[in-house]
């Protein structure tokens, strides 16, 4: 039996150690819902498992000193970032959008003592001030918006 040819997530002529923003979203394995405790809209709701992906989110500046965490929101089963990446010393070749991000799940699953996320992440490129206002808003609504968001499960 053939299997179906896996999309391609990136794009091939990119290279995503970039300086610019970028839009993540990042959701756990099988959707299921690790973040939040109820479906309560309160920061102070998260779960175990998602008290330990907060605390490695907020860490990605200081491992990565070139890299800035503009914004974020922990979903009941994903996680959406905005990070920023500076421009590149010279001599120092930056961290990638996939070592950042790969770094961090692997850290919150070592954390958790479980395999939390699935397998990749979704990225868009911020190209202007719009796409980052939109995405921006997006990110600020969406707890609000849970039962609507396409990764909602019951």
């Amino acid at each position: 039996m053939e299997l179906p040819e896996r999309k391609q997530n990136r794009l091939s002529c990119f290279d995503y150690g970039n300086p610019g923003y970028y839009f993540i979203t990042i959701c756990t394995k099988n959707k299921e819902r690790l973040f939040w405790i109820s479906s309560d809209l309160e920061e102070s709701n998260l779960s175990y498992i998602g008290q330990i992906t907060q605390q490695c989110i907020f860490a990605i500046p200081q491992i990565y000193p070139t890299v800035h965490l503009d914004k974020f929101v922990i979903m009941p089963n994903h996680v959406h970032l905005i990070l920023y990446l500076e421009e590149k010393e010279q001599d120092f070749d930056g961290p990638s959008i996939s070592s950042i991000v790969g770094q961090m799940k692997r850290i919150v699953s070592k954390k958790a003592k479980k395999e939390v996320w699935q397998r990749s992440f979704h990225d868009h490129i911020i190209r202007n001030e719009m796409d980052y206002q939109m995405i921006w808003k997006y990110i600020e609504d969406n707890p609000r918006k849970w039962k609507e968001d396409c990764f909602y499960n019951e």
